[in-house]
């Protein structure tokens, strides 16, 4: 097992949300081993809980105040009106995890407000890889656990998105219509890493505009993609008002992504750098409560930043490129993102192995950038 960044809560009560897969499971059963587990894909706990929520106080078990996990809690979201009761009068303390957290959000349901705190869970960082990263191998199949330790990681790629289709968008009955939705996933995957054009995707897939927008809302909703927005605080020049979409893992993103004679591979390789790079920078935000917001900036010229990070350690800028050199062009967005933000700590991330200083841009390699991460997210430098 991988030892995770993120960390429990330490007294307090918190809901882990993350897509299936991440290694949620494994996480919690390791951190909390004297815990009460109680699984709600178990058929059997399931309907007793869903029939009578108040029976959960008879399956704990363990010394006062106990320690209870609650795996796939959105499943019978009434549950959690006990879990309130069992925290005042019991001090009960609950890790309630969980693949969307929809129906709880959406269903006006007891959210705990002020006695649980919120975590995500991410896929694996190439920090918790360790030695075990291999840069080429995340580009390919991304790092979902699965992908790193299954002998088959296309396979298991393959299935994961099947289950997705099958277990989590049927079973919720977010759509009726499996085979438009399928068309969807299909289409959106060319809009990853791209601003969104919700009516071209429309076309595409042959789904009106309105469903497709509620099929976006699905895949945020079920954590499996996202839509950064442009910076645009004090902005001195004309910029796009689009946000940019990303599913949530480069593996998974490639699995959807059609590739055939006339796709270049640099191009859908570049696209699954950037993925990568994103995907790690949000986990390891959100592991050491960094507290920055993400976006990424383009001019109506287009000028470019992939990446922005925006909080009170600062501004970070960082370009993401899978080349193993660098020429003045491919920095040119972030020269123009510095003129308007000279307090901006800018980061050229590359395939190249030398970590040098072009002027204020830092460029260092990926693998390096990466790792380094927990680091450069607060006021340390890469490599430092």
């Amino acid at each position: 097992m991988y030892s995770r960044l993120t960390k429990d809560a330490g007294e307090k009560s918190f809901f882990l949300f993350g897509p299936r897969g991440t290694g949620k499971t494994t996480w919690v059963k390791n951190a909390f081993p004297a815990a009460t587990y109680l699984d709600l894909l178990d058929s059997a706990l399931f309907n007793d809980l869903m029939a009578q929520p108040g029976r959960l106080a008879g399956y704990i078990t363990g010394a006062a105040p106990a320690t209870v996990v609650i795996d796939e809690v959105q499943r019978i979201p009434g549950l959690l009106n006990e879990v309130h009761r069992l925290i005042e009068e019991q001090r009960c303390r609950f890790v309630l995890t969980g693949s969307s957290p929809r129906k709880l959000r959406k269903g006006g349901y007891n959210l705990l407000a002020g006695r649980a705190l919120n975590r995500g869970f991410f896929p694996l960082t190439a920090h918790e890889l360790g030695a075990d990263f291999n840069l080429e191998h995340s580009v390919q199949y991304g790092q979902l656990p699965g992908a790193y330790v299954d002998a088959d990681p296309r396979g298991f790629l393959e299935s994961y998105v099947r289950t997705y289709l099958e277990q989590e968008v049927q079973a919720e009955g977010l759509t009726r219509n499996l085979s438009a939705f399928a068309r969807f996933l299909e289409s959106a995957s060319f809009s990853q890493g791209s601003t969104l054009n919700v009516s071209a995707i429309s076309r595409e897939c042959a789904v009106e505009r309105k469903v497709v927008e509620h099929y976006f809302a699905i895949l945020e909703e079920l954590l499996i993609a996202y839509r950064i927005p442009v910076f645009a605080k004090k902005a001195k020049r004309r910029l796009v008002a689009h946000n940019k979409f990303y599913f949530f893992d480069a593996g998974v993103y490639r699995t959807l992504r059609p590739a055939g004679p006339l796709d270049s591979p640099e191009e859908i390789g570049g696209i699954a750098l950037e993925t990568l790079v994103l995907q790690d920078i949000m986990a390891v935000n959100a592991y050491c409560n960094c507290g920055y917001t993400l976006h990424y900036w383009r001019t109506a010229a287009g000028r470019e930043v992939d990446i922005v990070l925006y909080g009170e350690n600062g501004i970070i800028a960082v370009e993401v490129k899978r080349s193993a050199r660098v020429d003045a062009k491919m920095l040119s967005g972030l020269h123009a993102f510095c003129a308007d933000y000279p307090m901006a700590r800018p980061y050229f991330v590359y395939c190249g192995e030398r970590q040098m200083k072009l002027g204020d841009i830092t460029v260092v390699p990926v693998e390096m950038f990466l790792k380094n991460l927990p680091d450069l997210l607060g006021k340390l430098h890469v490599g430092s």
